[in-house]
């Protein structure tokens, strides 16, 4: 019996996706291509991999059981493909987000060394970041590393983000030049982009038990520019945004930085111990050149985080 290397990588999108449309989004086919894609592996391993469902898809017994040896076969494959790629190739960086800080690291770290190629990726953090970096699809991560890594990852503090406050202007809080962390118990932190499970999340729930923080997260994630909409005609919600995060000019929001404490967004960065591309130290470097320091008297980190 051969499989399909293809169907293969459609499994393990939809295994972490846990939607087959947006796993055919991130393989960039089309959703009845990628059900074709798992029907064949499913007919060729003979037995079904998923329970399919109008809200989701979840693994099977057997689905669950093939999950690792999938990853294996995809990591392996890789590899044998990385033995025989050019060396100048261009660094594959994912930054989660193009808005995003991490975004901003790699662009000043571009300029510092123009002669490196870069290419820039996105995905949905460490669930589907760490797989990329272990076949080897990309070269360097961003995210929050929230516990366990596979031990072929290697990672290092990137960059302790400062959080901010943004808000309508009629928000009672609006025209503060600084925030205070306890005044916002007061008020609604409306953000419908924290995805159940990923490490953002985690994060906004340590900060919403450590100061007593109302976080709705309820109703679709249209994007940056549609919250900043709906804040701006809104009194009384705000949300959380980085020091370093691009957000789009708007007339009716005001960004404010939040202090006593300020609390920190720890990034971090991560590659695979055996990825080799010359351009891995000299970034490693960069990034630490420019990272300060936690400082416990006037900013906060979850009280189990690694880099404290």
């Amino acid at each position: 019996m051969e499989l399909d290397l293809g169907a293969i990588r459609a499994f393990l999108a939809v295994a972490d996706d846990r939607h087959f449309g947006a796993a055919a989004d991130r393989l960039g086919l089309t959703q009845q291509a990628t059900s074709k894609r798992i029907a064949k592996l499913e007919a060729s391993l003979g037995t079904t991999l998923f329970h399919r469902s109008p809200t989701g898809t979840d693994l099977t017994d057997d689905g669950a059981a093939f999950l690792a040896d999938a990853r294996a076969l995809i990591a392996l494959a890789d590899q044998a493909v990385r033995s025989v790629r050019r060396p100048d190739r261009p660094l594959r960086v994912d930054v989660l987000g193009t808005r995003l800080s991490p975004t901003e690291l790699i662009r000043a770290f571009h300029e510092a060394h123009p002669g490196v190629e870069i290419d820039i990726v996105t995905s949905r953090g460490l669930r589907t970041g760490q797989p990329a970096l272990l076949s080897g699809s990309v070269d360097v991560a961003f995210a929050r590393v929230a516990g366990p890594l596979d031990p072929a990852i290697a990672h290092q503090p990137a960059y302790l983000e400062p959080h901010h406050m943004l808000a309508g202007r009629r928000h009672p809080l609006a025209g503060r030049r600084r925030v205070r962390m306890a005044e916002l118990a007061e008020w609604v932190a409306w953000m419908p982009g924290n995805e159940p499970g990923s490490e953002w999340a985690d994060y906004y729930a340590d900060l919403r038990r450590e100061f007593g923080l109302t976080i709705h997260t309820a109703g679709p994630h249209f994007g940056l520019d549609h919250l900043l909409d709906e804040l701006a005609a809104s009194r009384d919600r705000f949300t959380f945004g980085g020091e370093r995060m691009r957000v789009p000019w708007h007339a009716g929001i005001v960004q404010v930085p939040i202090v006593d404490p300020t609390p920190l967004y720890p990034w971090s960065m991560l590659w695979h111990r055996r990825n080799r591309h010359p351009a891995l130290p000299l970034l490693a470097e960069h990034i630490t050149a420019g990272l300060h320091r936690f400082d416990p008297a006037s900013q906060w980190l979850p009280p189990a985080e690694p880099v404290r």
